[in-house]
């Protein structure tokens, strides 16, 4: 919702004089209260103490009654009703400084669940930027550079090193080597064959190709996932706040005890002592400073809360979808094995290898690099070193010639062909989602190198978290092959997983289970996360080494790169949930006790806000127990 006189949070109005220019109603409201006070108590000036409350009562109160008029005339019956009614009576009945009580906490309250409920999404914006802009159509005899919404089925398209493919398509060269992470959000290249189909959006990090286009810009993979972000960002519904469940039955059941009051008294000024000890403070109050305490909670434990209605949505929380690659596992290439060659050892491929990769920037290379490192400590420094582009490297190690890459380059560079059952394992390996580095030495075959993906730790013990939290089913969705999926979710002690997902697959899936169980909570990293994020009814991201744009379409981010914080999150949230109804009810009894006695005429309206004040202040307190 957005407050009264409420600018945009997280603008540069947001301390200082910016907050009272955000915030007009609830300042003005203050120092009316504050001043009439001054002169009516202090200095003895009661009239001009009146004038001064009056101001802020009519200036405050107008905008508040009208505001509540469009919210009827749109069919809201919310807790703000009895506070318009109890303003209109205070301005009716000359009570000035009971009606600017309730104006002050009526827009205050507004304006901290705005400040606790305020949401802003560039997520469109910084998927637009990133998507593909021009193509290269190659001609008879040249290379015209195009709009990428020029492009036709059945063009012939050059696509350059570092490039993103325009459209979605097929391979016309005899391979190439894509990386597919910002569709399907796998963090190993993809090595391409004549023929194997390319989808808009991902990278060539090999060599130039050619590629003949199938669809247009507009019907491509990455228009897709575009358009399902925005479709999932306009349906996704504004939760009703907690306030308003109360005020269904509070707001009716006020209404007859001030007209029953009215009638037993004889004195229509009951009805403004019944509104002014029953305006719904707790209401307005007891969630959103719930929700801020909830936010700096979740802070501390490095999980920022973008939305304060996330925060009551993730507490009842009863479904989390976890994406694989970057979320359960790191989402970059470790060495998980090394397989020598006859004559060969492990410590020799490792030493060889990861000193020739050191002067690489490739992710394979780091990879190397690093196992070497904890391995041998100081690497040795490689001579006459060369980087062969998208095929790999070679150079002198220890006075031994040495070359890491594809088979195909330590071939060529040896003359020797690789065993037969050596290559029938790559090819294994790859089917698994495996990466298999070679390595030849003195020119002669050693072994290769095999990659995986790692499971994080303390994702077992996260998932038993997670079922100790009441949540009732844990789902992994996967652009990965089944057998790589299968892997992790048993590591991961998931039971239900999906593979082979493209973004628009996870978004089906996420929905459904969204109808079939509930609150469904998601977890992902990449701009393939994006769409399932923004559907889900909760979407956190891997915001330390995820996508800007995943991070802009989730609920909340997680800005340490740990994924056990999930429960956390949960936690905060259910904890948010519990000390705001706590503070709810503590007031609304209250204010019930108040409002059975007012209806007798004992208390008068200043008395009554008066007391209101000291209901508040508990709530308050009480709300502050979340942080």
């Amino acid at each position: 919702m957005r407050a009264l006189g409420v600018g945009t949070i997280g603008s540069s109005r947001t301390s200082g004089f910016g907050l009272v220019l955000a915030y007009p109603i609830p300042f003005g409201a203050l120092v009316g209260l504050v001043l009439g006070s001054v002169l009516t108590w202090s200095l003895r000036l009661p009239e001009p103490g009146t004038i001064v409350w009056t101001a802020a009562l009519v200036l405050g109160g107008v905008p508040i009654v009208l505001k509540t008029i469009r919210g009827i005339l749109h069919g809201r019956f919310a807790a703000d009703l009895i506070a318009m009614l109890a303003i209109l009576a205070a301005i009716f009945f000359d009570e000035a400084f009971a009606g600017t009580v309730i104006v002050l906490m009526q827009s205050g309250g507004e304006a901290l669940e705005d400040y606790g409920m305020g949401r802003a999404s560039s997520a469109l914006t910084e998927l637009a930027a990133r998507a593909p802009r021009t193509a290269n159509l190659k001609m008879d005899s040249s290379v015209k550079v195009i709009g990428v919404q020029e492009v036709k089925p059945g063009d012939l398209l050059l696509v350059k090193r570092g490039e993103l493919i325009p459209v979605d398509g097929a391979l016309v060269a005899e391979e190439a080597e894509i990386d597919e992470s910002s569709v399907t959000g796998e963090p190993l290249a993809r090595p391409k064959s004549r023929g194997d189909s390319l989808l808009s959006g991902t990278v060539n990090v090999g060599d130039t190709f050619e590629m003949k286009a199938e669809k247009v810009s507009a019907e491509s993979e990455y228009s897709k996932i575009v358009e399902i972000v925005r479709h999932a960002q306009e349906g996704k519904p504004q939760i009703q706040r907690l306030a308003d469940k109360y005020a269904v039955w509070f707001t009716p059941l006020t209404i007859v005890v001030a007209i029953v009051g009215a009638l037993v008294t004889g004195d229509a000024r009951t009805i403004l002592s019944v509104l002014v000890v029953a305006t719904p403070c707790p209401l307005i109050l007891a969630t959103p400073i719930a929700v801020i305490s909830g936010v700096n909670r979740a802070a501390s434990e490095g999980i920022i809360v973008k939305s304060g209605a996330s925060l009551e949505q993730i507490s009842g929380a009863r479904v989390v979808v976890f994406d694989k690659t970057g979320t359960l596992t790191y989402g970059e290439p470790a060495v998980e094995k090394l397989m020598p060659l006859s004559g060969w050892t492990e410590d020799e491929l490792l030493l060889f290898a990861a000193s020739l990769e050191q002067l690489s920037s490739h992710p394979v290379a780091n990879s190397i690099t690093k196992a070497g490192r904890e391995k041998f400590g100081n690497l040795p420094v490689p001579t006459e070193f060369k980087e062969i582009p998208s095929e790999g490297v070679e150079g002198n190690v220890n006075s031994r010639r040495v070359v890491v890459g594809l088979r195909r380059l330590c071939e060529e560079r040896t003359g020797i062909l690789f065993p037969r059952e050596l290559q029938m394992t790559t090819e294994e390996l790859a089917l698994r989602g495996r990466l298999a580095t070679f390595i030849a030495v003195d020119g002669r075959p050693a072994g290769i190198v095999v990659f995986t993906d790692q499971v994080r730790p303390g994702v077992p013990y996260m998932v038993g978290k997670l079922r100790e939290l009441g949540v009732r089913e844990i789902v992994m969705l996967t652009g990965d092959n089944r057998e790589n999926a299968e892997s992790v979710a048993m590591q991961s002690g998931v039971t239900s997983f999906m593979s082979g997902l493209l973004p628009e697959r996870k978004v089906a899936e996420v929905a459904r289970l969204k109808s079939t169980h509930g609150p469904t909570v998601m977890v992902g990293d990449g701009i393939n996360d994006a769409p399932a994020l923004a559907t889900a009814t909760v979407g956190i991201a891997m915001g330390a080494k995820g996508t800007a744009i995943s991070a802009e379409a989730a609920d909340m981010v997680l800005l340490v790169d740990d994924v056990t914080r999930v429960p956390e999150a949960i936690a905060t949230g259910r904890k948010m949930d519990r000390v705001a109804r706590e503070g709810i009810n503590f007031g609304l009894g209250a204010s019930l006790v108040l409002m059975g006695i007012a209806a007798f005429g004992v208390i008068e309206p200043a008395i009554g806000a008066t007391l209101q004040e000291v209901i508040d202040v508990s709530v308050i307190l009480n709300a502050l127990r979340v942080r």
